[in-house]
């Protein structure tokens, strides 16, 4: 994975806007109204050469497919493991229990309303093993094509690519266990069959991200009655069970994802990032993206002022909120990231977003032309940044 040793690199979280008339063929999929696969896979591997492109104009460096064949960055995996046929799970979200009206308009996003997420009554094998191995090709395709075009960006966007897949621990936050005799068994078992995923993408030769927001989301939600001490045995049990499942790829091709829920909510009830730090860093990747933006943790940054960066690891702070249609101004973004390179050294800060701006297929909180001026922002703020920092 490419580091910003000459400027400061940028990239985002992984999900991005879908076509809409691919959010049409996903929903009626979703909903059991037959959709011709091979129409279906068709779009997305079109969707997917287009969003890379966009992202190439709006000089992102480290890009990906967006997501495009995924109905979110947790779900999908029902469609490609055995195992998950049970009743649908239901969620509390501790901040949002307190506020009913907006709960309610929370869960009742036309793409969150929708989400299917059957519990485990099962074992888990792999279903569909070429899924992911798709996945790869359409992306592999979509960057050759934008760096032989430019898509009319900047000259050394789309630099290196990157795909995402949903950590063993968010997998059993969304997927109620009704089979297994443990947790620990059932995040075992999630991540021998995720093994497969991990390992198809890194055999691609592209970085893959893991997205892990059960280590930060898990807590008001899946371990809410839980004191700290024991919510944070069971973030460090899940850690242990996604090592185990990256054990055969380097930690130089791996990233992963921490937040805390990317609904618009209250947040007053998120756990700090200073009480779980350390058992992210005890994690096999050495990049890890989390929000930084957005106003419960904006201020987090101060944090690096006491605890030290681990050798090999690399940071990517959200510059940029995920659930508004505000559009950061480059100053901003260069200061944020000024804060972390100040800290812990600019060759181990790259420019992020908070998190996606698809993570539900339908999620609207951001409007999708709003999207891409935020990220060319991004790119204006890394530069300004970059300024200051390479003379």
């Amino acid at each position: 994975m490419k580091r910003s040793t000459e400027r400061f690199l940028t990239t985002h979280t992984g999900s991005l806007p879908r076509p809409a008339d691919l959010i049409d063929m996903m929903f009626a999929k979703e909903s059991g109204i037959p959709v011709e696969p091979k129409a279906l896979a068709a779009r997305v591997k079109s969707a997917v050469a287009e969003v890379v492109g966009l992202q190439a104009k709006a000089g992102v460096d480290l890009v990906n497919d967006g997501e495009m064949s995924k109905p979110s960055y947790a779900t999908y995996i029902k469609d490609r493991l055995a195992g998950f046929g049970g009743t649908g799970n239901t969620f509390v979200y501790q901040d949002l229990a307190a506020f009913p009206v907006l709960e309610r308009k929370v869960f009742g996003d036309p793409g969150r309303s929708r989400r299917k997420t059957p519990a485990c009554n099962a074992p888990i094998t792999v279903e569909d093993a070429q899924a992911a191995i798709t996945d790869t090709e359409n992306m592999l395709a979509a960057f050759k094509g934008a760096r032989a075009g430019k898509s009319g960006g900047q000259d050394d966007a789309a630099q290196e690519m990157f795909m995402s897949a949903a950590s063993p621990g968010v997998i059993s936050l969304f997927f109620r266990n009704d089979f297994y005799k443990s947790e620990e068994d059932y995040l075992h078992a999630i991540a021998e069959a995720m093994r497969h995923e991990y390992e198809a993408v890194a055999k691609a030769g592209i970085t893959l991200q893991i997205d892990c927001p059960d280590l930060a989301m898990g807590r008001h939600i899946q371990y809410a009655d839980l004191p700290t001490a024991e919510f944070r045995k069971r973030a460090q049990m899940h850690v242990e069970a996604l090592n185990h499942a990256l054990a055969n790829i380097p930690p130089e091709q791996l990233r992963m994802h921490v937040c805390w829920g990317n609904y618009e909510g209250p947040h007053h009830c998120d756990v700090a990032f200073s009480e779980i730090i350390d058992i992210v860093f005890s994690a096999r990747p050495h990049a890890i993206s989390f929000e930084a933006a957005n106003p419960r943790h904006a201020h987090e940054w101060t944090l690096f002022e006491t605890v030290k960066l681990p050798e090999g690891k690399v940071l990517i702070p959200g510059v940029l909120e995920s659930k508004t249609n505000f559009i950061e101004h480059p100053e901003l973004i260069a200061q944020r990231i000024g804060h972390y390179a100040n800290l812990v050294g600019r060759e181990n800060v790259i420019a992020g977003s908070d998190c996606g701006y698809g993570t539900w297929v339908g999620q609207a909180a951001v409007d999708p032309d709003v999207v891409w001026a935020k990220l060319g922002s991004m790119a204006e703020g890394a530069r300004i940044a970059s300024k200051k920092f390479w003379k």
